[in-house]
């Protein structure tokens, strides 16, 4: 346990430091077009779609048609933990106080909401990680940890720039940006000890990862790339994603 916890635990390093990756260009170039924004963030966006399906959805009901006596009883098991993903993110998003678009030097403290929401759903992603590995499966947890981290470069750079455009210093907001992706590997650790504890957690815990990704992509994601008037360019980064 000790070990697959190590193993799992340093991807989620690897996709915090994806953050960082993100927001490290704002300390020599001070302003990115909004319109490359969006197509990164919906290339992000891209990304974690196909990695719920791919890396999540589907080896969830592989491992559940293992256990399950039907496809039909496969299938609930994933459904269950979908909706339990989704769910779980729902409350929090409804319980904790955040913001999905500063609004720039005016508002300081809605950049600084939206900052925490950035941080609070690099949780689910991170314990996506941990289900992911929790098995031992390199063919799971390489592509899933890949594509996390691919859509983290943006989000690191999302976060940057919020910060810059409401009066922050470039090297403050490059350490928050940093400091928002260390969630990760403690949901990586929160992911182990779902998945670990018995068999039919392991599907029911890819199925919650899915569901909690999904959640942020359809929530948080997609509707921050066409707040500014250019969602052509966020739909093909979706598409290239």
């Amino acid at each position: 346990t000790r070990l697959v916890a190590t193993v799992s635990t340093m991807p989620g390093a690897m996709a915090a430091a994806a953050t960082a990756l993100g927001a490290v260009p704002l300390l020599v170039v001070r302003r990115i077009s909004a319109n490359v924004q969006g197509m990164l963030l919906g290339f992000g966006a891209g990304v974690m779609l196909a990695a719920s399906v791919f890396s999540l959805l589907l080896p969830a009901f592989e491992a559940a048609q293992a256990q399950a006596a039907s496809e039909l009883g496969a299938a609930t098991l994933v459904a269950l933990g979908v909706l339990l993903g989704a769910g779980g993110l729902l409350a929090m998003d409804r319980a904790l106080p955040h913001t999905h678009a500063p609004e720039g030097r005016q508002s300081a403290a809605a950049v600084w909401l939206f900052v925490f929401a950035i941080a609070l759903h690099n949780l689910p992603e991170g314990m996506a990680i941990g289900v992911s590995f929790s098995q031992g499966d390199m063919s799971v947890g390489l592509p899933l940890t890949s594509a996390i981290a691919l859509q983290d470069i943006p989000e690191g750079l999302a976060v940057a720039l919020a910060l810059c455009a409401a009066g922050f210093k470039p090297p403050f907001a490059v350490l928050v940006a940093i400091g928002s992706g260390l969630l990760e590997p403690l949901g990586a650790l929160l992911g182990i000890g779902l998945a670990s504890g018995m068999p039919m957690a392991y599907p029911i815990g890819l199925g919650l990862a899915a569901g909690a990704m999904l959640f942020v992509v359809s929530h948080e994601v997609i509707p921050e790339t066409h707040r500014n008037g250019h969602q052509t360019f966020a739909t093909l980064g979706l598409m290239a994603g």
